[in-house]
């Protein structure tokens, strides 16, 4: 028997009181996400949030010459497309999906609606908010002053953290898009994390294999940002 996906997989919607849950819920619309969607472009107008649920995706910064490098990733934990609350209404960066899966869209009106009381929803808003800027800080500091073995070890922690198992399915021209960096260098570090057995990597499928070993490999990044999220973000808001 199909079980039909429940929005409250994503903890944001899980943590809201139920006045707000119940005036979203017959908003929410569920929404399929494939690899490599696009949910919004660089200065695009936003019309929607979206909650993934257990999809991950990417957060975007692009340069004119079209690089581009990860400065976020976002999975059931959080929200796509905060500047719709904090009165942006756009954003410089674009939001990819990085691993296929499923989310709930709400609409824009919606959510500054409820931002605009003041309320609980505001608040977990800015808590989220708070902690992905702490992502954000920390991907720009790891990039400038850790080596790649890190940052790779770093992006795979986060990455299963907000997935249900322990496989990724990425290729590593896409991981090295991810970080910036070049592929050659994203293949060397993966041999490297593949001698010491902590990953297994074939055919665009990795599975880790010693994730301890991999936290124990890693820089203090991952700690500070996975630190803060847990901080930030209690499973209840009170109402």
């Amino acid at each position: 028997m199909t079980v039909s996906p429940d929005p409250r997989q994503n903890h944001l919607l899980a943590a809201l009181p139920d006045e707000p849950w119940q005036r979203w819920l017959p908003q929410l619309e569920l929404v399929q996400l494939p690899l490599g969607k696009v949910i919004y472009e660089s200065g695009g107008t936003l019309s929607h949030v979206y909650f993934p649920t257990t999809a991950i995706v990417s957060l975007l910064y692009v340069m004119e010459n079209s690089a581009s490098a990860e400065i976020a990733v976002v999975g059931s934990e959080g929200v796509i497309g905060i500047a719709l609350f904090m009165g942006g209404g756009s954003t410089p960066s674009r939001a990819v999906v990085q691993s296929a899966g499923t989310g709930f869209r709400l609409s824009a009106q919606t959510i500054k609606d409820d931002f605009s009381r003041s309320g609980p929803v505001m608040r977990l808003m800015l808590r989220y908010t708070q902690a992905l800027i702490t992502q954000m800080a920390q991907t720009a500091v790891c990039n400038r002053h850790h080596s790649l073995d890190q940052q790779l070890c770093r992006w795979l922690l986060l990455s299963l953290d907000r997935l249900t198992g322990n496989e990724l399915t990425m290729t590593q021209e896409l991981i090295a898009n991810m970080l910036g960096v070049r592929r050659e260098g994203v293949t060397e570090a993966a041999l490297k994390l593949q001698r010491a057995g902590l990953i297994s990597y074939v055919r665009g499928h990795i599975a880790v294999l010693d994730r301890p070993g991999l936290e124990r490999r890693t820089c203090e990044c991952y700690a500070v940002v996975k630190n803060e999220y847990n901080r930030l973000l209690p499973s209840k808001i009170a109402s």
